[in-house]
């Protein structure tokens, strides 16, 4: 039967319609679908300061630009210089980018993990964003400014700033604000059809574990599905969990169809997980989640995302302190900046991943990521290794009261937590760091300007706290205060978040050691429920210093090992204290710093090149659990000392050794000196070196483990003209109770002491003391032409002699001055906050002295107008031929004001 001739028409005008429709569909997306591709574009930028050209559409020439790889700071070398301050301002990269033909059909954009501290990205002369912030990651799309396929070139400038902004946090900081592409760049390709990529800069994927129990896990993913194509998808959503060994123990797929343009919300729920494999830090276990979207009935991915999972459960109490998988779990570590000499901030992913694995070597189980998020290789280590993890937003010390720094604010803490929602190791998000250190010029807390700051302040602090809340009910926030507790009770700040830090410095910053126990006490008296972490505490440890009776602010190794030797064990001691986060890891770059190591705070357990101090080895042997034992001062391997008397042979010096074993027996040179016990993980020993190589071993009773040190010993006859040990060289550092030793020139500096018949020391005088009395001797100025600041920080004042009673000879005297008194003044460093401990007395306006060798005037009318520029290093060197008898004598004569000495080298050239 034919058809009529109405329908036969209808009919081939859907199948005309269908083709057309079909054919659409086929034009609206790309050939082949093809999963996401991310490859790093760290080589090959130019690089060059700002000098006024706007270098994103000015053709810029050829010169006056360097080559750089990023990562990439300009600040690595001019922040360590003489020149105070560094350079903040605008820097310039550009870089030729080559897209495939292939990519045309894909959604392209650029990934910045970090930039300091503001980014502007042009793309052929366009402009694709605008970054504030200098530590969280951002991305731009860029298709749509692209040119595809071969020969075809692209030009990628970016402008970033470090300059100071009173709307962007930081304002002012313990830590130097590096500029520059410092973190890697990446050119992402994705299909039309993929998981979010404008949502703060995140994976798109949300792993949430909102039951956790060792009988079973459920396990909650969410995502969202963009369709940039011009048509409807049929989608299809698969999210597989797998364990370490890749095996598929739970999957869920769903069906979805988004129209053109459409954003959709996937959820994927995994109940009652059986007998999950726990996450800690004695076996961080890894599973991982993946995400796929496909289209229905496909294989091939459209896009996937995958994030490791570690199932874990924890809380705070404020009794009882930190619970882990329903285990009490003590939280000791550190905090960690993230500079490196020579690199500044501009760190490969291979050095952060490296600090990481020094703390878990340490046997710590907690890094407190200060004052900033950091690069992404440092949560991906914490994951990887066990260690649980605090990180904070850079709201440092004072806060601007505009809405433009609210706003950031938000965003820098829905940035941070969205990038790094689903590592495992996080457990805290923290937002403030000492925001009532020192209130802006003219406001204190009791006037009416100052009232309503600080409650601006709380203000900002309530909003970040619920805002956080929102982003991640899971999770514990944290504001972190210094030990002002009235201030901070009275500003209701130690009300809104749920756990209070506190960073604490008694014993340093403030002069009593006590004051730590009476603090921790009054927390839990004062605000019995609220959980607390010392999130900060620490001493100077210059690693060329050490004393026998060490000092507050000497910046020793010892004065550093008492301080935290003292602070484990309260914080051990309190159950109610959930954990500590030593200041810091490893030495870092603070600009605005002087003292005995300029621009650095070595308050820390590494050194800058991540050697270990003293202090690290201590913890290591307090943490760990595998037999343990280590000789202390492994650094302090080249000695020197004073014979203990004129027919002694040997010097003694006391040496620790670290330990978790009840005992350690020490030898030298193969000879027992003794078994001690270990109490809180030292043994203390006094050793009897000899001159030149001291090999000493140290053992545990019924342990294999040994460890060893070569100690080189520079022994000084008592009397200088003894003949059983000849008298060679003296290196003598005055107005300074400490030793000094210089692995670079070889040389050991004595402690200053008064002369004796036969011997060596001064005549007359007093230790150089700062008028505030904050030091126990010396300076604490940066001293210019020198990379030997601590002994040019320190001198006698007003002695009259330096004798020495050498045998006859030939003999090189270099003397070493540095003009402290008389100096410009300068800003007092926020941190200090001990107050002074009597008035500020007047400098003196002058000083003029000569100085007389052996009865002939050598140097004269030194003072600050010749030769002795204020806080500058300045050394002469003289020679003289001691007859028998004679010995050396050095006269200082004043004219005018006091003469000073600040070292004296004597070295025997015949």
């Amino acid at each position: 039967m034919a058809e009529p001739v109405e329908f036969c028409c209808w009919r081939r005008l859907c199948v005309v319609v269908g083709l057309c429709v079909g054919l659409l569909l086929l034009l609206a997306r790309p050939a082949t679908a093809q999963e996401r591709q991310q490859q790093s574009i760290n080589s090959n930028w130019l690089f060059r300061k700002a000098n006024g050209t706007d270098y994103a559409r000015a053709p810029g020439g050829a010169t006056g630009w360097e080559k750089v790889s990023v990562p990439h700071t300009w600040n690595a070398a001019d922040v360590l210089d003489d020149e105070p301050g560094y350079y903040r301002g605008a820097g310039w990269y550009k870089k030729a980018l080559h897209v495939p033909a292939d990519w045309q059909n894909r959604r392209v954009y650029l990934h910045f993990e970090g930039a300091g501290q503001e980014a502007e990205v042009y793309v052929n002369g366009q402009l694709a964003g605008q970054h504030a912030g200098g530590y969280t990651a951002f991305r731009f799309p860029i298709s749509r400014w692209l040119r595809f396929g071969e020969g075809a070139t692209n030009e990628v400038v970016v402008k970033v700033d470090n300059r100071h902004n009173p709307d962007l946090p930081p304002l002012s900081a313990d830590f130097t604000f590096f500029g520059g592409l410092y973190r890697d760049v990446y050119l992402l390709a994705a299909n039309p059809v993929h998981f979010e990529l404008a949502d703060y800069a995140s994976s798109g994927l949300f792993v949430h574990m909102p039951a956790v129990s060792a009988a079973s896990a459920t396990v909650e993913v969410k995502g969202t599905v963009v369709n940039e194509t011009s048509a409807p998808r049929r989608l299809t959503v698969l999210t597989e969990l797998t364990d370490r060994e890749g095996q598929v123990v739970a999957r869920q797929r769903s069906s979805h169809t988004l129209a053109a343009g459409q954003k959709l919300g996937v959820r994927h729920t995994f109940d009652k997980l059986r007998q999950p494999h726990l996450w800690s830090p004695a076996d961080p276990y890894l599973y991982h989640v993946t995400a796929t979207v496909r289209e229905a009935g496909q294989e091939q991915a459209l896009d996937a995302v995958s994030s490791p999972l570690g199932l874990r459960w924890f809380r705070f109490d404020a009794a009882t302190g930190f619970f882990l998988n329903g285990q009490p779990l003590k939280l000791i570590g550190t905090n960690r900046h993230q500079d490196f000499p020579g690199l500044g901030n501009a760190l490969p992913d291979a050095l952060a991943e490296q600090d990481v694995q020094l703390l878990k070597q340490m046997g710590g189980n907690f890094l407190r990521v200060s004052h900033y998020p950091q690069d992404p290789a440092v949560l991906a280590a914490c994951d990887r290794l066990g260690i649980l993890a605090s990180v904070e937003i850079p709201v440092v010390n004072a806060i601007t009261d505009s809405p433009a720094f609210f706003e950031h604010c938000k965003t820098m803490q829905t940035e941070m937590v969205r990038q790094n929602f689903n590592h495992p190791s996080v457990i805290i998000w923290a937002y403030m760091n000492e925001v009532l250190l020192r209130l802006p010029t003219g406001l204190t807390k009791d006037n009416a300007a100052g009232q309503a700051y600080i409650g601006r302040v709380a203000a900002l602090a309530r909003e970040l706290d619920a805002l956080t809340r929102r982003e991640d009910p899971s999770r514990y926030t944290m504001l972190v205060n210094h030990g002002a507790f009235d201030l901070y009770q009275q500003a209701g700040l130690t009300n809104i978040p749920m756990i209070v830090g506190w960073n604490l410095y008694p014993g340093w910053y403030s002069p009593d050691l006590e004051g730590l126990p009476a603090f921790l006490d009054r927390h839990r008296r004062e605000l019995p429920d609220k959980p607390m972490l010392v999130t900060e505490y620490g001493a100077d440890a210059d690693a060329r210093l050490h004393s026998f009776q060490p000092l507050r602010f000497d910046k020793t190794t010892e004065y550093a090992n008492s301080y935290h030797q003292f602070y484990l064990q309260h914080i051990l001691s309190r159950p109610f204290v959930a954990g500590s986060a030593v200041w810091n890891l490893a030495e870092f770059s603070s600009e605005s710093r002087e003292e005995a190591v300029p621009h650095i705070n070595n308050k820390s357990l590494l050194t800058a090149d991540r050697q270990p101090k003293d202090a690290y080895l201590f913890y290591q042997a307090r943490l760990r659990q595998a037999p343990f034992v280590k000789i202390g001062s492994r650094a302090w391997n080249l000695r020197a000392g004073s014979a203990t008397s004129a027919d002694s042979l040997h010097c003694r010096q006391p040496v620790e050794v670290y330990s978790n074993q009840p005992t350690v027996e020490l030898l030298l040179n193969g000879q027992t000196l003794g078994t001690r016990a270990v109490q809180s993980g030292v043994a203390r020993f006094s050793v009897p070196f000899g001159a030149g190589l001291n090999q000493l071993t140290a053992r545990a009773a019924g342990q294999a483990i040994t460890d060893q040190a070569d100690i080189e010993f520079q022994l000084i006859p008592t009397i200088l003209e003894s003949k059983k040990l000849p008298f060679t060289e003296l290196n003598v550092s005055l107005g300074d109770q400490r030793y000094f030793s210089d692995a670079r020139l070889h040389q050991v500096w004595l402690p200053e002491q008064p002369y004796t018949p036969g011997g060596w020391g001064y005549v007359g005088g007093h230790p150089y003391v700062l008028p505030s009395k904050r030091l126990p001797y010396g300076s604490d100025r940066n001293i210019q032409g020198t990379d030997y600041d601590a002994l040019f920080e320190t001198q006698r004042v007003g002695l009259t002699q330096f004798r020495l009673d050498v045998p006859a000879g030939q003999y090189e005297v270099t003397l070493y001055f540095a003009e402290l008194e008389v100096a410009p003044p300068a800003e007092q460093l926020v941190y200090n906050l001990a107050k002074n401990d009597g008035p500020v007395a007047p400098a003196p306006t002058a000083r003029r002295f000569d100085v007389w060798l052996n009865g002939q005037r050598t140097l004269s009318r030194l003072g600050p107008d010749q030769y002795l520029v204020p806080l500058q290093a300045t050394s002469f060197k003289l020679q003289v031929n001691v007859r028998r008898g004679q010995g050396i004598t050095l006269d200082f004569k004043a004219t005018t004001g006091e003469a000073v000495l600040n070292g004296i080298q004597v070295k025997r050239i015949d």
